[in-house]
């Protein structure tokens, strides 16, 4: 452990709160709540945003980079909530969302930074394509009558871009994080990043530099300023492109990327009640550089995308857990959440968050995924998921160890107990039946198996294995055979091993 404190993030647990929804009372309601957290085995929260904002997209729409809104609270109410946090063992991230503005920015208004945000005269040709939110937006493009030009905004009209070109915009970046260090956070989820380094139109790129310089002079900066500092980067693009986010090999980029191509897989196996999908995924991710690592998680703040899956595939997903056109956004995404997708099958809930707790990477919880909180369809669009965290199921849950609450820390107990699932090589293990999903982590020779009954039926299966099975979920054990160690397997069940030789 010696030799690995110093990249904590290898085997966190990570909680995103949004401090709105996650409290009554803000910032200070947050702090009071924390020892939730701490019971749970949280390691480190990841804050979603809390600038101030007109709240037109949920937060993400910043006026101010250097303040808390103040429907939440003050600076000196967060700080406190980050040494509450830090007194309890958590460190925390916030988000970083520098890839846009809120069009209330005072930046945006201010003549003497014109060149902070991306004008043209006319919208290029060949300048970035797709429409982020076509449900709401034609164009990536937006005329200004202040200013008599075009602007680029990626997400929403009133979110321009900023021009990151712009080494101004750069250094302003890098107060940006210096200042929130400076009060305590550990690092930033970066929002939206491949936008962030985006260029406007081919001639743009030819005449500067590799953007991924600049995700390099960010991270040297971090790393500057705070040893342990993480960046953990929302990249969802196939695994050969989110690869050079990390540094082509170096890691001195982004430390962490969530596996978007994993998580889709799993609801496609999910879905199919078949392994296939994910011992695929997992099988063609790409090993991150010797201290990066991929993030793991079932569900986030957004829409569930599943825009790396075919479309028929897609469809498959669809139709098994959100068939209703109500359940699903901009034709790529479900706004569900776990339990309402599974029609509260404890089981097999209980049965993903293992999953989550046993692949390769480090799991990322959504709150309220500890309590089953569900989603809510009468809000609009991304909203039904990012409802406000049901306190009163906590206090039932509290105590009893067979509730959703009581398997969450048992998971997240676990996990940390078995450093070869954060820091092991990871092999799938054939047990010759498809509905089964098996893989072993080996780190300095201890090894840990885990077995997953995706299907709804029950099922036996070999799995192969040199020693004793000790089940770390029972606290029972299975001995070896020539075949491989027999394990009987009910629907949606799941087992952890240690493996003992000795």
């Amino acid at each position: 452990m010696i030799s690995t404190s110093d990249v904590w993030w290898k085997n966190a647990v990570l909680y995103c709160l949004d401090v709105e929804t996650f409290s009554d009372n803000g910032f200070r309601g947050a702090t009071e709540r924390i020892d939730h957290l701490h019971s749970l085995g949280v390691t480190c929260v990841w804050l979603m945003p809390f600038y101030p904002t007109p709240e037109r997209d949920d937060g993400y729409d910043i006026t101010d980079y250097y303040g808390v809104d103040p429907r939440l609270g003050s600076l000196g109410d967060f700080v406190e909530f980050v040494r509450a946090a830090r007194d309890r063992g958590m460190r925390v991230i916030a988000d970083l969302v520098v890839n846009h503005t809120s069009d209330q920015h005072p930046w945006f208004h201010d003549p003497d930074k014109r060149d902070w945000y991306v004008w043209v005269d006319e919208p290029p040709a060949d300048g970035p394509q797709g429409i982020t939110f076509p449900d709401e937006e034609n164009s990536l493009w937006e005329y200004s009558e202040e200013v008599g030009k075009y602007y680029l905004h990626r997400f929403y009209k009133h979110q321009p871009d900023l021009n990151v070109s712009n080494p101004a915009v750069r250094d302003e970046i890098a107060r940006i994080m210096g200042f929130w260090m400076e009060l305590g956070l550990s690092g930033f989820r970066v929002d939206a990043v491949p936008f962030l380094l985006e260029h406007t139109d081919r001639l743009d790129a030819a005449a500067l530099p590799d953007p991924h310089d600049y995700l390099t002079d960010l991270r040297a900066f971090l790393n500057r300023r705070n040893g342990e500092g993480v960046l953990l980067g929302e990249v969802n693009l196939p695994y050969k492109d989110t690869m050079a986010f990390y540094g082509q090999g170096v890691g001195d980029e982004l430390t962490m990327c969530f596996d978007f191509v994993g998580m889709q897989a799993m609801y496609l196996s999910l879905a199919r009640q078949s392994s296939g999908p994910l011992v695929k995924a997992l099988q063609e991710r790409p090993e991150p550089p010797r201290d990066g690592h991929w993030a793991t998680f079932v569900r986030n703040h957004d829409e569930l995308t599943l825009d790396k899956l075919p479309t028929d595939e897609r469809q498959e997903v669809f139709d098994a857990f959100g068939p209703e056109k109500s359940m699903q956004l901009y034709g790529r995404g479900l706004r569900r959440r776990l339990p309402g997708m599974l029609n509260g099958d404890q089981r097999r809930i209980r049965m993903v968050y293992s999953l989550l707790f046993t692949l390769p990477g480090t799991p990322v919880l959504f709150y309220g995924e500890e309590i089953g909180l569900e989603e809510d369809l009468s809000l609009e669009g991304r909203l039904a998921v990012r409802v406000p965290m049901d306190w009163e199921a906590v206090g039932k849950q509290r105590h009893d160890p067979d509730s959703l609450l009581g398997w969450m820390r048992l998971m997240i107990q676990r996990y940390r107990e078995c450093p070869e699932l954060a820091w092991g090589t990871f092999q799938v293990l054939d047990t010759e039946e498809p509905c089964v999903f098996a893989h072993r982590a080996d780190c300095d020779g201890g090894s840990v198996i885990a077995v997953h009954n995706l299907a709804d039926q029950d099922v036996t299966v070999r799995v192969p294995a040199e020693g004793v099975l000790a089940d770390l979920l029972t606290g029972g054990t299975v001995k070896p055979a020539k075949s491989g160690a027999k394990v009987d397997l009910a629907p949606y069940d799941c087992r952890w091993y240690r493996l003992i030789t000795e």
